[in-house]
């Protein structure tokens, strides 16, 4: 293992220890040392790519970021407009007291992952943020982050709809990678259509899945 894989993995070893210590607290403060957990992240990512000469590595956490701050939005359309989304309060500082604000720096790690392991290949990635993503999902509930409500199609606890939606992020999110450049501008313009586009498949794949009849009527 390289140094630079060595370095980015104790990045993700201390992310992972601390989401398994908040199993160890009570709101609220739950919910404030998760928002300082994922601040910590996203200061120690693109430091510790940076120190490692990793330019590639800091431009995806430069993208990401932007990404994850907009992913609150269709969040909040889970939670307060469809109604298949829940965010326990865990404690600290929520949006209109429906999401935690953590989750606006959540979205870094699992998109980061998904496209350093394939080299931000579109297709790759989308394959991989499906595997990483269905991980998140099952432990969300257990770490009392997230939850699926209402009544969506579920196996094992995960809300089916959300994993194509999620696997099209991946893909997005490489392609505006490829697309970002260096510009800080055009990484928030392109982390805001990721975003929307997102939104955007989450909406059909939850109809599809869970709202159509699939029937065709004859007059």
């Amino acid at each position: 293992m390289t140094r630079d894989v060595r370095a980015v993995a104790a990045v993700f070893a201390g992310l992972f220890a601390g989401a398994a210590a908040t199993l160890l607290l009570d709101p609220p403060a739950k919910g404030w040392f998760v928002l300082g957990l994922v601040v910590a992240f996203n200061v120690a990512l693109p430091v510790t790519a940076r120190a490692v000469g990793r330019d590639d590595w800091f431009a995806m956490w430069a993208l990401l970021l932007p990404v994850s701050v907009f992913q609150i939005v269709p969040d909040w359309i889970l939670a307060d407009l469809i109604g298949t989304l829940r965010f326990p309060d865990i404690g600290g500082p929520r949006v209109d007291d429906a999401i935690s604000l953590a989750m606006g720096g959540m979205w870094v790690a699992p998109l980061f992952l998904a496209l350093a392991l394939t080299g931000a290949r579109p297709g790759r990635a989308a394959a991989a943020a499906f595997v990483i993503f269905l991980g998140s999902e099952v432990l969300a509930p257990t770490l009392k982050l997230w939850e699926p409500a209402g009544d969506p199609s579920e196996l094992a606890g995960v809300a089916l709809y959300v994993l194509p939606a999620e696997a099209a992020l991946g893909w997005a999110a490489a392609v505006a990678y490829g697309a970002a450049g260096s510009s800080w501008s055009r990484r928030i313009g392109l982390a805001a259509a990721v975003s929307t586009f997102y939104t955007g498949a989450l909406v059909v794949s939850h109809f599809l899945l869970d709202v159509a009849g699939w029937s065709i009527t004859t007059g």
